[in-house]
């Protein structure tokens, strides 16, 4: 019997998912969306720079950490940024501040109030409406800016239009109530915020999101052989996961 029950937990220790193999597909309403999943015990980190300057893609950070005996497991982009590829708002990684916090409003997504921040660190995960963040200071090793938000305590943005022609590629992060789970999603197809927002909302029960960045979205996820290509990118998030 011991065996048997040695024999079992071994099969569901091989089975259970690791960082890399944490997306999948999903459906909402006939839209196809691709999820990436993180909790405490994901070493999940924010990459920006390396000794040549903005990493600018996926390969690049894949490159850097290889070099540390280290392997991308899955990345997507994580927030606005400036033509020379520097964050807009708050960008802290590793413990040390990029980009300041901005709390006013402003032209474009980014400045569609409220946006948020989404941060962590100590094994949770939280996404924050900015001004709060401002009051509470919260302490995040890991820290992002962008907007709007997509949901805010349960409820959508204020602006968001069931009937907006506005759509686009989209991708976002959600987190679960206690903090130990962060979603991320990028549609497949384009679709426009209140769409998005219901999905993070209705079909994954998260009661706050943040939106990243829409066009531009990219994923990188080799479980699913998909490695998605464009323009240089500035913050971008992703796991990290020891070779062998």
């Amino acid at each position: 019997m011991p065996a048997l029950l040695a024999l079992i937990l071994a099969l569901l220790t091989l089975a259970a998912p690791s960082a890399a193999q944490a997306c999948h597909d999903d459906q909402f309403e006939g839209i196809s969306f691709t999820l990436c999943e993180v909790g405490p015990g994901d070493d999940l980190q924010l990459f920006h720079s390396g000794a040549s300057g903005p990493y600018g893609s996926f390969r690049a950070i894949d490159q850097a950490l290889a070099q540390k005996g280290q392997t991308l497991g899955f990345a997507m982009n994580a927030g606005m940024y400036h033509r020379d590829l520097s964050p807009v708002g708050l960008y802290r990684a590793d413990g040390v501040e990029l980009s300041p916090l901005i709390t006013s409003a402003g032209p474009g997504n980014f400045g569609l109030l409220p946006n948020g921040v989404f941060c962590w660190g100590k094994g949770r995960y939280r996404v924050i409406e900015s001004r709060t963040f401002k009051a509470e200071a919260p302490d995040c090793r890991y820290a992002t800016q962008s907007g709007p938000m997509l949901v805010i305590g349960g409820k959508l943005h204020p602006k968001f239009l069931a009937s907006s022609d506005s759509t686009y590629i989209r991708n976002g992060v959600g987190v679960s109530k206690d903090g130990k789970r962060a979603v991320f999603a990028i549609s497949n197809q384009a679709v426009n915020f209140h769409l998005f927002a219901r999905f993070f909302r209705d079909h994954l029960g998260l009661r706050d999101a943040l939106y990243f960045d829409g066009n531009i979205s990219r994923l990188y996820a080799p479980d699913l052989k998909r490695h998605d290509g464009g323009f240089p990118m500035g913050p971008i998030l992703g796991t990290v996961i020891a070779k062998g």
